[in-house]
C-alpha cells in the first residue's frame, strides 16, 4: 500500500510538470505579494491542480498560494520553488511535494521537469535521483566545501535580516571553497543530497520550501538542523543548515 500511494503521487506530480513546462516556455502573467516575492498564473494553476488530485489521499494540504490547513497527516506544496527563476526563464526551480504522517516525513519529492531531474526520498529506504541512488559528499575539509545559501525576501525592507545576510557571508566565504546563491532552496536542499554541495544554509524559508528535501538530505546520509545545532522545527526556525555531516559543525561555528 505504501509503495502504491508513492507512486500515485509521483505520478501526479509528473503531470503537473507539464503545466509547469508550458508556463516556463511561454509569457507569464507576474505579480508581487512583496517588494521582491513574485507569483505567476503557473503557481496558481500547478497548486490548484495538484490540491485537487490530492483529494483522493487522506490528508489535510498546506500550499503556499492558499490557506493553511492543519499539520498533521499532511502533504505540504510547493507549486513553484524558485518562482523568479522560473519568471525569468532560469531552470533553477522546481516542485516541491513533502508527504507527513503524524508530523513526520514519509514521503518526499522535488522534481525540476524543465532539466527532468526528479529527486524522491521514502523514509527508512533511502533518496533517489531519476531512480538512482544518491548519498551526500564524504569531503569532510571545510576549505573544500561548497556551500549554497539564499538571501531572503525581507532584505528589502528588514535591516537586521540583510545584516545578518552579510555577516554570515563574511564569516563563511573565506573560509569555505565558495558559496552558490541559485534561488530555489528545495533543489539546493536535494544538491547537498546528491553531494554537490557540502552544505546549505538559509534564513526565513517556509514549510513549503524545506519539507520535501529535509527527508532527502536525510535519507541520503546527511544532518540538517538549526543555526544552533538542535532540531530543526520548520514552522518556527528562523535559519536551517544542512550538511553532509562531515562538516556540520565547522558551518555552524561560522554562522
Amino acid at each position: 500500500m505504501r509503495i502504491k500511494e508513492f507512486e500515485e503521487i509521483k505520478s501526479i506530480i509528473i503531470k503537473a510538470g507539464e503545466i509547469f513546462k508550458e508556463g516556463f516556455y511561454s509569457s507569464k502573467e507576474i505579480t508581487l505579494k512583496g517588494k521582491k516575492d513574485l507569483v505567476t498564473e503557473y503557481d496558481v494553476k500547478i497548486e490548484e491542480f495538484l490540491k485537487e488530485e490530492f483529494k483522493k489521499f487522506d490528508y489535510s494540504i498546506i500550499a503556499e498560494e492558499s490557506v493553511k490547513d492543519k499539520f498533521g497527516n499532511s502533504i505540504i506544496i510547493d507549486p513553484i520553488d524558485g518562482t523568479t527563476n522560473f519568471a525569468h526563464q532560469i531552470p533553477h526551480c522546481a516542485i516541491s511535494v513533502g508527504v507527513y504522517e503524524n508530523k513526520k516525513p514519509k514521503f518526499a519529492f522535488v522534481y525540476n521537469p524543465v532539466l527532468n531531474e526528479f529527486y524522491t526520498a521514502v523514509a527508512g529506504e533511502g533518496a533517489y535521483k531519476n531512480g538512482k541512488k544518491i548519498n551526500v559528499s564524504k569531503n569532510d575539509y571545510f576549505q573544500r566545501a561548497l556551500i549554497g545559501t539564499g538571501f531572503p525576501y525581507s532584505s528589502a525592507d528588514n535591516t537586521e535580516d540583510l545584516d545578518l545576510v552579510i555577516n554570515r557571508l563574511h564569516n563563511v566565504l573565506p573560509k569555505c571553497q565558495d558559496i552558490r546563491r541559485l534561488g530555489s532552496a528545495a533543489l539546493d536542499l536535494c544538491y547537498v543530497a546528491e553531494g554537490k554541495y557540502e552544505g546549505f544554509y538559509e534564513i526565513n524559508l517556509k514549510p513549503w520550501d524545506v519539507s520535501a528535501g529535509i527527508l532527502i538530505v536525510n535519507e541520503a546520509g546527511g544532518k540538517v538542523t538549526n543555526d544552533r545545532g538542535g532540531e530543526f522545527d520548520m514552522f518556527n526556525d528562523k535559519c536551517i543548515v544542512a550538511t553532509n555531516d562531515l562538516i556540520h559543525e565547522d558551518l555552524l561555528s561560522l554562522l
